[in-house]
């Protein structure tokens, strides 16, 4: 905009010196000389379009100070890119950059790739592609469905009780009282890193919407897709997380159905975690396994569940249904989950661009790195029931 002003204000007084020349040699000839006017037209012509450039900056400035006007979410990718540690950081840089993204930071914002050719969605301007096709996504479901929580230590502990001796009952005048016992037990999680570090061409540094695109579709997604697994089934040993499955109550029904069918073994599920006191919030299926049960019918052909032609919500027994690849298929999950567990974030997603490596200086590449540090407590494994959704023979 200072430039425009600058620019606009020289236009300005050429244009005064031509018209003075011009007024000069209509005075003294008679007329002005062609290459006068020639001058001036130009100068006015030139003169207008900056005027016409100031007025639209000046407009799009007083909407970016309008309160009133939307703000638009920035992506990890785009956080990246204009971040204040990647100025100055091209191709001929010789440096790291460590860039701190934190969730708070990318709330609310939706897919990474908007549709359309708007300046404010992230695709590519037409003329120019992000030059890399991702496969498609799988979409992520546990973490949602968990009860969120921040920790600046390297581990969560916490106490459960194991047992409970209940002796009370009615005590005659003078007579001792039964004395009950309760059993307590301090549990550890430690944080768990989830990390992944992959190799691109040295010009996406030149490029930011082809680095936000590299980021965003890739390492985002590669630290969900290992963290989706991890919260399910991680077993805990070596640098795994000890996910809820191996914690969960086998499935082990209370009233015995012939010929059960899934549907009848997911409501003997929640039975089951109602007996334990923790009635169960949500129900994990493999798609395939939901399918099946969607197109379950009567002996007249109907639908026992949802709707074809109009569609329907994916509950089951008045109980939200959560499709995941994750979840192995021919098992279930059901539970408690926004009560009997909870996520701490140690580390909010770190990437890390590095260009200072051997290999990476001979071929002309850069390594970039994303990680993210986290814990899983399970307080109360009895919440959860899992089993098969159809029974095995035998």
């Amino acid at each position: 905009m200072e430039q425009v002003t600058a620019e606009l204000k020289r236009i300005g007084d050429e244009v005064k010196r031509s018209g003075e020349e011009a007024l000069k040699q209509a005075k003294s000839a008679g007329e002005v000389s062609a290459d006068t006017k020639s001058k001036v037209d130009e100068l006015l012509l030139k003169q207008g379009e900056l005027q016409a450039r100031l007025t639209e900056t000046e407009q799009k400035l007083a909407r970016r100070e309008d309160p009133r006007e939307p703000v638009e979410a920035m992506s990890w990718g785009r956080l990246v890119a204009q971040s204040e540690e990647m100025k100055g950081m091209d191709s001929s840089a010789r440096k790291s950059v460590r860039v701190r993204i934190d969730r708070k930071d990318i709330m609310n914002v939706g897919s990474t790739v908007g549709t359309g050719t708007s300046a404010t969605n992230s695709l590519t301007v037409a003329d120019r592609q992000a030059g890399i096709v991702a496969p498609g996504h799988r979409t992520m479901t546990i973490r949602d469905l968990l009860m969120p929580g921040q920790t600046s230590a390297n581990s969560i502990e916490y106490t459960v009780e194991t047992g409970f001796t209940n002796a009370s009952a009615t005590v005659a005048e003078g007579q001792q009282k039964p004395q009950s016992d309760i059993k307590f037990d301090l549990k550890n999680q430690p944080v768990r890193t989830i990390a992944h570090v992959f190799k691109a061409s040295r010009q996406i540094l030149d490029d930011a919407p082809m680095l936000q695109s590299y980021i965003d579709g890739r390492a985002r997604y590669g630290l969900r897709y290992s963290e989706e697994a991890q919260l399910l089934s991680g077993d805990g040993t070596g640098s795994n997380i000890l996910g809820i499955l191996p914690q969960a109550q086998k499935f082990d029904p209370k009233i015995a159905i012939a010929n059960s069918t899934p549907i009848d073994r997911i409501r003997l599920a929640l039975l089951q975690a109602v007996l334990a006191e923790f009635p169960s919030t949500g129900i994990v299926l493999n798609p395939i396994d939901w399918a099946t049960i969607e197109l379950a019918k009567d002996n007249e052909g109907r639908y026992l569940i949802g709707n074809p032609v109009n569609g329907t919500a994916p509950r089951l027994w008045n109980l939200p249904v959560v499709e995941t690849q994750a979840m192995e298929q021919n098992h279930f999950l059901t539970g408690a989950f926004a009560m009997a567990a909870q996520i701490f974030d140690r580390m909010e997603v770190e990437v890390l661009i590095s260009t200072e490596n051997q290999d990476d200086f001979v071929k002309n590449m850069v390594t970039l790195r994303a990680e993210e540090r986290l814990a899983l407590a399970v307080y109360r494994p009895e919440a959860f029931v899992t089993g098969e959704v159809t029974a095995k023979a035998g």
